[in-house]
């Protein structure tokens, strides 16, 4: 049969509503048969890869605590050492202040040795003056 013929027998209000059901029918077997699983298989997809963002993201705030750690402490063994390094340096040059002192004394006669006031030397040990 000819649409003209069915228009004329059923009217167009009916024959657009049967058309129209052919088409909805054919987009719901579309739909469900070729897009449902590709959405499926995309959904799994999304996931596994928002869990390998989130391994990620906790691997980077982990690696990035321990380098903050290691920074922390590799600044306190830094700031030890100079400390370490400053008390040497210290030490060295009060040992050679009072060696020299003890050689300026046995240099001078006896007669003109100078007696030190203990808080000259004290002064001087620790560099004012």
């Amino acid at each position: 049969m000819d649409v003209v013929e069915l228009v004329n027998k059923y009217g167009f209000p009916i024959v657009m509503a049967v058309g129209m059901g052919f088409i909805i029918k054919y987009v719901w077997e579309w739909a469900t048969k070729e897009v449902k699983p590709v959405i499926s298989d995309a959904n799994t997809v999304l996931i596994a890869l928002i869990d390998r963002i989130r391994m990620l993201d906790n691997d980077l705030i982990r690696l990035n605590q321990k380098v903050n750690t290691v920074l922390h402490l590799r600044g306190k063994m830094i700031e030890s050492d100079r400390v370490m390094e400053t008390q040497k340096v210290e030490a060295q040059a009060n040992a050679k202040f009072h060696e020299a002192m003890d050689e300026a004394d046995n240099m001078q006669p006896p007669s003109k040795k100078k007696k030190i006031d203990p808080d000259d030397a004290k002064t001087a040990s620790a560099g004012e003056g």
